[in-house]
């Protein structure tokens, strides 16, 4: 029986998944996966956050070098897409009761501010969630999983002038697996990136069901 990592390779890599950042940490091993349990639970939360700060202290902000931190959770299933959204958000309000560090400064903690990005101990992350019932193919993945990655990375890009030559290439790449791109992306500042973690469109009368300690 193949290991989630040895799963998520495979998927990315052989099936020629369409996000380019995703093949090129794979391809480099540069990918910090741990499974869980309890998606939406309380049960895994601190053992999160300390394989996060971990994932942190470890990572070379210094090099144009990407890694990414995967959380899977084999055991969890889910039911819709609303009920991974609504786990999804419970997950990541437990996360946030129990870290100890302060809000990243590069990004904004009210989930309707155009410039949120979500936080945890001191980095901002854009996430990504994934499961079973995902109507994007690209998000769909045999049981429940957040990817965490570091809004450093796409500052980086932007840096470097690639930003948009990286994003357009996945968004084409989508468009070809699926016949469409996922409406509900946009670029972080034209609106609250909260919307697009789950990965299905939203209502227009959705609200973000995060609210951040005072």
């Amino acid at each position: 029986m193949k290991t989630s990592k040895e799963w998520f390779k495979e998927w990315i890599l052989e099936n020629n998944h369409p996000c380019l950042m995703a093949q090129t940490v794979f391809k480099q091993d540069h990918v910090f996966l741990k499974n869980y349990e309890g998606f939406g639970t309380h049960k895994s939360t601190n053992k999160i956050l300390e394989d996060l700060e971990t994932y942190i202290k470890k990572y070379d902000f210094t090099d144009n070098n990407f890694f990414t931190f995967i959380a899977c959770f084999p055991k969890d299933s889910t039911n819709s897409e609303i009920d991974f959204e609504e786990r999804l958000w419970q997950q990541l309000n437990f996360l946030h009761q129990e870290d100890d560090c302060d809000w990243d400064k590069s990004v904004e903690k009210d989930p309707e501010d155009r410039n949120f990005s979500f936080s945890l101990k001191g980095r901002a992350f854009y996430i990504v969630g994934m499961h079973e019932k995902a109507s994007r193919l690209a998000r769909k993945t045999p049981f429940p999983t957040i990817v965490f990655n570091l809004h450093w990375q796409f500052e980086k890009l932007r840096e470097m002038n690639t930003y948009q030559t990286v994003r357009d290439r996945i968004r084409k790449r989508d468009k070809k697996l699926q016949g469409s791109i996922n409406p509900v992306l946009e670029d972080f500042g034209e609106t609250s990136e909260a919307k697009q973690y789950s990965g299905r469109m939203p209502e227009k009368e959705w609200k973000c069901p995060f609210h951040s300690k005072k």
